[in-house]
């Protein structure tokens, strides 16, 4: 009997035991908001990177575009998700601006406030290996056309810069005196060259030319440029370029849009 009333209490308490409550409170406390988000513009597509962030239990981002600033009067849509700190945005049109911001997610599945910078960037055309010809030997084919993307001659009234080489200097020319040009220095590539400079611009509107230099460029018309030298002889020089498609923007990088209007371009007396 008194082993019979042993065993009923074990099993009691076993089943006290298992009723009891041991799952641990759900975790509805959010990461912060990711830090230090930045893009690097590219033909069609935008590259976004940001830095990690401390928590030890956020497992991804989650990645948004829109098409105005901090989505006043348009939402932000998720684009994708991300386990690393970069994202690339493909299939973009050049000449279109976009807005973007990051959201970090945990393991809970609570998701931060999104990025609190208002970056946006505009993608564009961009190529590799142009090459035109010396203008002092021929005049055809030694100028370029960032519009069209191709090499006309020198004096031709599409084209926005040419090479000539006089024999001791490689030079660049501005055709005209609506275009500007200056030379930004070296650069290992020419994303390293973001930025429109507020001054600096050739007074002569000539450069000397110096394999990976960077130059920029601002043409008549009202379009931004730049490319970089690759290549150098005397009767051709060889160059990587990108240009800005959106009439009037100066952006071949993002930037916050704090005290900015969305989407509005700067004026081309800021860039001279």
């Amino acid at each position: 009997m008194r082993r019979s009333m042993i065993a009923v209490l074990a099993l009691l308490a076993f089943a006290v035991a298992g009723c009891e409550d041991t799952t641990a409170p759900r975790d509805v406390h959010p990461p912060a908001a990711p830090r230090g988000l930045y893009s690097v513009t590219g033909d069609a597509q935008v590259t976004l990177r940001w830095l990690a962030n401390t928590e030890g239990d956020v497992v991804g981002y989650r990645v948004y575009s829109s098409t105005c600033a901090s989505g006043a009067t348009c939402p932000y849509d998720r684009i994708g998700t991300a386990t690393g700190t970069a994202f690339v945005v493909s299939g973009l049109t050049n000449g279109a601006t976009r807005y973007y911001a990051v959201a970090a997610v945990d393991a809970a599945g609570n998701e931060s406030q999104l990025t609190p910078e208002d970056i946006f960037d505009t993608s564009r055309p961009a190529g590799s290996g142009a090459t035109i010809g010396n203008f002092v030997t021929s005049t055809s084919g030694a100028g370029w056309d960032f519009s069209s993307a191709i090499a006309r001659n020198s004096d031709d009234v599409q084209t926005d810069i040419f090479f000539g080489y006089n024999g001791s200097v490689h030079q660049m020319f501005a055709r005209d005196g609506a275009t500007d040009i200056q030379d930004m220095g070296y650069a290992s590539s020419l994303d390293v060259i973001d930025y429109a400079p507020a001054a600096g611009w050739s007074p002569t509107g000539t450069v000397e030319l110096i394999p990976g230099h960077c130059y920029v460029v601002w043409t008549r018309d009202n379009h931004y440029a730049k490319f970089r030298v690759t290549g150098l002889t005397g009767s051709f020089a060889v160059f990587d370029w990108a240009y800005q498609t959106a009439a009037g923007n100066g952006e071949l990088r993002a930037r916050q849009a704090a005290g900015e209007e969305a989407g509005a371009a700067r004026p081309i007396a800021w860039l001279r």
